[in-house]
């Protein structure tokens, strides 16, 4: 191999200038955000019931308490729709540093929220309201922190630094679900529902002002830098999304659905299940979520990269149907309450959400032109959410409140499966070529001046 090869080659593998810090960027952005979203989604199972929603009957508690976890969810799209617009047409920096205050500020007033029992009816409608705020910061959030590390990186890798995003949930679970135990495990159950829990959420004024101080510091990307110099901004993204890309946003809307329910059942109903009708300790849950999230740190940018080299759909695709046959036996090794088997249980469940939750951002963004990806991106993630994890949990009580076992809710993943298979064949693959393109008529004109 010549000097010259070796160099060419040795370029090849450096990640493009800007790249690294965007990938911490987007990482850490959302893992902060993901934080305020996850403590939301614990509390929502073990101490909002209790303290916000009381009920004579527990189930109805809970039904309550999932109802106001949807609303954030249901919020999403008007996110999507907000952010999505200013994203294609002002960019993506600054988008993404309002929407990370958003979500901040929603947190930390949650976690300073009187109870039921002292501002009575107030108490759960403010609940909500906030959550509303959040699920409206969520949604403009997920598609800029996409877009912030992969049009940064290598298109033809897509995968890799789209995952960057995508790590944020399980980085952001861990913190929750880290903090939450350790104040359960050092407080009484009293001491934890009284004041406990809010520690978690005001200590996000400190991750907020973090996030802030490094997404200032952040350039626009590559990519829209070269669409604002051609002038190509759409005027009205969202309508160019609707009507020019209806197939994609179909086909990346469907491909979230499985992922959001498999989430859903391994973070939120899996603490329900495991303590009401086995018996289990809250510990012994937030400890196999905790090892299932850890692992997901791993698995999800090594899925990412590992759809750049093989066909991204079939990878995805293959884990859907993993996640189908996988139901079934999670419930049955968990029957004995053995805390090593809900820890593998969880686990393995959520590595196959990693197979499909890494190559996501990447397979959702390059359904849609470059111009209108902010939109195309965020109203499919969102839109897409409330079929999937917004009603997940509500389902899952439903129907294990109406058979009073586990096989209605394995058919319920076996369908959302099936429909995120549907949802890929309808998928195009990577094109790395449009962004290819723009960068180099971009830098073309640039030294031509």
């Amino acid at each position: 191999m010549t000097s010259t090869n070796k160099a060419a080659k040795a370029a090849s593998r450096k990640p493009p200038p800007g790249a690294l810090k965007a990938y911490v960027a987007s990482l850490t952005g959302t893992s902060l955000e993901y934080y305020d979203f996850a403590i939301y989604s614990v509390a929502s199972a073990l101490v909002f019931p209790k303290i916000f929603f009381p009920s004579n009957d527990e189930f109805v508690g809970l039904l309550l308490s999932f109802s106001a976890f949807a609303v954030g969810y249901l919020a999403r799209p008007i996110g999507g729709i907000i952010f999505g617009r200013l994203g294609d047409k002002v960019g993506r920096k600054y988008v993404l540093v309002f929407t990370l205050v958003l979500i901040g500020v929603a947190t930390i007033l949650i976690g300073a929220l009187p109870d039921y029992s002292v501002i009575g009816i107030w108490a759960p409608i403010i609940l909500v309201l906030l959550r509303l705020g959040q699920g409206i910061g969520v949604g403009g959030e997920w598609g800029g922190a996409v877009l912030l590390s992969s049009e940064f990186g290598d298109p033809k890798k897509r995968g890799f630094w789209s995952s960057a995003a995508q790590i944020g949930p399980p980085a952001g679970n861990l913190m929750a679900n880290g903090v939450l135990a350790v104040l359960a495990a050092s407080l009484s159950t009293e001491a934890f529902l009284s004041w406990g829990w809010r520690v978690a959420f005001l200590a996000s004024a400190l991750l907020v002002v973090f996030g802030l101080i490094i997404r200032l510091k952040l350039e626009e990307t590559p990519v829209f830098k070269a669409i604002a110099a051609h002038g190509d901004q759409p005027k009205a993204p969202i309508k160019e999304v609707f009507t020019k890309q209806p197939r994609a946003l179909i086909s990346a809307a469907l491909s979230r659905v499985c992922p959001d329910v498999l989430y859903a059942l391994f973070t939120v109903f899996v603490a329900v299940y495991a303590t009401k009708e086995l018996g289990m300790t809250t510990g012994d849950v937030l400890a196999a979520i905790l090892i299932g999230s850890a692992f997901q740190l791993f698995l999800i940018p090594a899925a990412g990269a590992l759809t750049d080299r093989f066909n991204r759909r079939m990878v995805y695709g293959i884990a859907a149907a993993a996640t189908a046959a996988w139901i079934p036996v999670f419930f049955l090794i968990i029957q004995g309450r053995s805390e090593l088997m809900l820890i593998i249980g969880v686990v393995v469940g959520l590595a196959l959400h990693a197979f499909m939750y890494g190559p996501q951002a990447a397979y959702i963004t390059e359904q849609f032109p470059a111009r209108l990806r902010y939109a195309g991106s965020s109203l499919a993630y969102t839109l897409a959410g409330v079929i999937g994890g917004a009603v997940a949990p509500l389902i899952f009580t439903a129907l294990y409140a109406a058979s009073g076992s586990w096989y209605l809710i394995a058919g319920y993943l076996l369908l959302a499966s099936i429909v995120t298979i549907v949802g890929l064949a309808l998928g195009r693959n990577p094109q790395p070529e449009e962004d290819l393109r723009l960068l180099h008529n971009d830098g073309a004109q640039e030294s031509h001046a």
